[in-house]
């Protein structure tokens, strides 16, 4: 049984059909995604599928995630959910006087890198729930980085963008700009450096990164460029295994990790949409964007005063997710006014995420990010490590729960999601794009289970997102609507690049454990393929 109308349910425009099999991969560029269905068919599950493509995701899609970034799970282990949350910490010498005199976080530079935490979360999640042997997992990024890989359009383009954003950092170019230029679609690149780190990596069980010859490397590449750094952050570092939260919505219950992620946004949302009938409005109507609008505006506002390592919260998720509260803003909602909370919400594109699920019944929901395209621009000399600038994420403001300190979690952008009904799995999913995710879990909820789209049809759809000023972009299939959402107050921005709208990968499990549907985002290179 399908729940969705199948077949000719594809009102967009799309390069994709859903896949439907046993065992199933979607991810963001296809030989990632070919990584982990190669492990299924090992003998392999769906934990070890994911791993084999977040993996490989840092050799062929390195603009937007690597091994110097961090990571986030969701697992369906068959009878329950769990969380991870691999976010790492700031360095101990970062108190809020070192930052002193600054306006604001910088962008690029050790003062951006937080301890990383993806390669905490490779192990860990290998260690509990992985059949294969954890070395396994590295064979195919290992040969792609050693061999060489055929570059992808999607990352061609990003790519290009790279070369003026870090020229002021040597050990960048000499990895990932060997000729003074970035790669171009098509055109084989090896990163040999980087296979030398997998491998390490691999015969070590992650232990190189965090208490081994890799973390010596960084920690002296620190002192060395004046970074805060040390190798006493690196071996303190744990991924730490978190309860999800979640949120009932029409017949199903949506779940995010708690912070320091912003997962909460979403759930907020979706809080607030619950006490109105989206289903009444006609898809892709001004009604129905101007209510999902209003909610996420109302979510990102008390999402960025609250929103930091939970150690520093002031405000708890279970209140931010209380009937009551979540009852009385949402009648702040107007249908003909547009509101303007605070917020400080930032468009940016550094992320991957890919979901896995398996005949079992295994499913992952998966993500992992440098932040800002490669990160801060630190490439550690001889690993071929980027490490990411998620310490962009601190604020500067005294007093602020997320004001930045030694060993905090800053807030995190990067989350993934899951969906149940009745307390049995019903969808991995996430939208990959900073402060786009919660957004497009919004819109693939309301998509699915108010509209009754298919995956692929829902990850088709043209999209909006609300910017840092709550200034409204809109991708080209909803364009028609600007004249009458101006009307309520809505401005725009103008000429919205296309990384804004994120990129969308979803698994939804069929009734009766009769298999599942994938779906992947047109607007990425990736695929969704299984067996």
């Amino acid at each position: 049984m399908i729940e969705f109308t199948l077949p000719g349910a594809f009102p967009y425009p799309s390069r994709r059909m859903p896949v439907f099999a046993d065992n199933v991969v979607a991810a963001s560029q296809p030989l990632a995604a070919q990584a982990g269905l190669r492990m299924i068919q090992k003998g392999g599950n769906a934990v070890d599928a994911a791993l084999a493509t977040a993996v490989t995701l840092t050799v062929v899609e390195p603009t937007g995630t690597g091994i110097g970034g961090d990571a986030f799970a969701l697992v369906w282990d068959g009878q329950r959910l769990h969380g991870i949350n691999g976010s790492g910490r700031s360095p101990h010498t970062w108190t809020p006087e070192r930052f002193a005199g600054r306006q604001k976080m910088p962008d690029l530079g050790w003062d951006t890198v937080t301890v990383p935490g993806c390669v905490s979360v490779w192990a860990a999640l290998s260690k509990r729930f992985g059949r294969l042997p954890f070395a396994e997992l590295f064979s195919p990024a290992v040969e792609y980085a050693r061999n060489g890989f055929i570059v992808s359009p999607s990352v061609a383009d990003h790519w290009a963008q790279v070369p003026t954003l870090y020229s002021e950092f040597p050990e960048f170019a000499a990895a990932f700009l060997p000729e003074g230029r970035a790669p171009k679609a098509g055109e084989r690149f090896p990163l040999p450096d980087q296979a030398d780190s997998l491998q390490e990596i691999a015969e070590t069980g992650g232990a190189s990164f965090y208490r081994g010859k890799i973390a010596e490397k960084i920690d002296a590449h620190s002192r060395k460029s004046g970074g805060g750094l040390r190798a006493e952050d690196l071996a303190a570092h744990q991924p730490e295994w978190v309860e999800p939260i979640s949120t009932a919505y029409r017949t199903v219950q949506v779940h995010e990790l708690p912070p320091n992620g912003q997962g909460l946004a979403a759930l907020i949302a979706l809080g607030l949409l619950r006490h109105w009938q989206v289903s009444e409005t006609a898809v892709d109507s001004a009604d129905s964007v101007h209510l999902q609008v209003e909610a996420m505006k109302i979510a990102f506002s008390e999402a960025h005063r609250h929103i930091a390592d939970p150690a520093s919260m002031e405000i708890g998720p279970a209140s931010l997710l209380e009937e009551s509260f979540l009852a009385a803003r949402a009648k702040e909602i107007r249908m003909d006014r547009a509101g303007h909370p605070k917020s400080s919400a930032n468009p940016e594109k550094g992320t991957v995420y890919f979901t896995a699920a398996d005949s079992s019944g295994m499913m992952i929901s998966f993500i992992q990010s440098n932040y800002r395209g490669f990160g801060s621009g630190i490439v550690v000399p001889g690993t071929g490590i980027s490490l990411h600038n998620r310490g962009c994420g601190f604020t500067l403001a005294p007093g602020h729960p997320n004001q930045v300190g030694p060993a905090k979690r800053p807030y995190h952008t990067i989350i993934p999601a899951f969906v149940t009904a009745g307390g049995k799995p019903k969808m991995s999913f996430g939208v990959m794009g900073a402060h786009m995710q919660p957004q497009g879990h919004v819109q693939m909820i309301t998509r699915i289970f108010d509209y009754g789209l298919n995956p692929q049809a829902a990850s088709d759809a043209p999209r909006w997102f609300v910017g840092e000023d709550f200034r409204l972009a809109l991708e080209p299939g909803l364009a028609h609507l600007r004249p009458e959402l101006a009307k309520r107050g809505h401005r725009f921005i103008e000429n919205p690049p296309t990384y804004m709208f994120g990129g969308a990968q979803l698994i939804y499990r069929l009734e009766g454990n009769n298999g599942y549907c994938a779906a992947s985002d047109p607007r990425k290179d990736g695929c969704a393929i299984g067996f």
